[in-house]
């Protein structure tokens, strides 16, 4: 008796805040998917985590692929909110640089499960990010962040003339997705050396460094 007057109010209050559901939704299904993949995931799975229905999920988000969907768009937006919030804007341009390739780093370090959604949709040929309309905005703010910080260190004569954002952007992701993304068929092949914490550290200052070497002028300092 008292578990199903503990489930009314948990229904009562999930009426209550549809938002909160969404996030809950979201929350399990992520895990499920980066888990799974989108064959594989299972939507009673996700129902049963959160103690909801799949009818409810499917009210939210349409169908599996829809929420899937979600998911994936949500992911994205999470971490260009986190970029956002660094407030780069008020740094130097190479302190500005430095600090977006170590959130960068460790940001992926922290969430494995960004990083396997994105191989998943690689898998799919990212076909189901074509049909999210608001991703291409979401990530154009990524190129327009750096952008900034090489106009500013351009302008101050710290940075080459001929850099790319996109080229910086994909070097900082190329070197911290490839850190998480190959982590256990690297450790099979060469040993576990570089992922204990403090060659992580090591590891993140050499892509920092790495990073700046190909965009600062040689006769910059560019710091510790």
């Amino acid at each position: 008796m008292e578990k199903r007057k503990e489930t009314a109010k948990k229904t009562r209050s999930w009426k209550q805040d549809p938002e909160a559901v969404r996030a809950d939704i979201l929350r399990a299904a992520r895990a499920e998917f980066s888990k799974h993949g989108l064959s594989g995931a299972r939507v009673q799975e996700i129902a049963d985590q959160i103690q909801t229905s799949k009818r409810m999920i499917f009210y939210y988000f349409g169908d599996k692929e829809g929420l899937y969907r979600a998911v994936l768009e949500e992911a994205y937006k999470s971490i260009r909110k986190a970029e956002a919030e660094l407030d780069l804007d008020g740094l130097p341009p190479v302190d500005a640089l430095r600090r977006l390739v170590e959130f960068t780093f460790d940001h992926h370090r922290a969430n494995p499960d960004f990083i396997r959604l994105v191989m998943i949709e690689n898998i799919h040929g990212a076909r189901h990010m074509q049909s999210i309309e608001t991703l291409t905005r979401t990530n154009t703010a990524a190129i327009e962040q750096i952008e900034r910080i090489c106009d500013m260190g351009q302008k101050l004569g710290v940075f080459r003339k001929d850099i790319s954002p996109l080229v910086i952007h994909w070097q900082i992701s190329a070197m911290s997705f490839f850190n998480v993304s190959n982590q256990a068929t690297f450790a099979i092949n060469f040993g576990d050396a570089l992922f204990s914490e403090k060659a992580q550290l090591d590891l993140r200052e050499k892509v920092v460094k790495s990073i700046l070497a190909s965009v600062v002028v040689e006769d910059v300092e560019t710091g510790q």
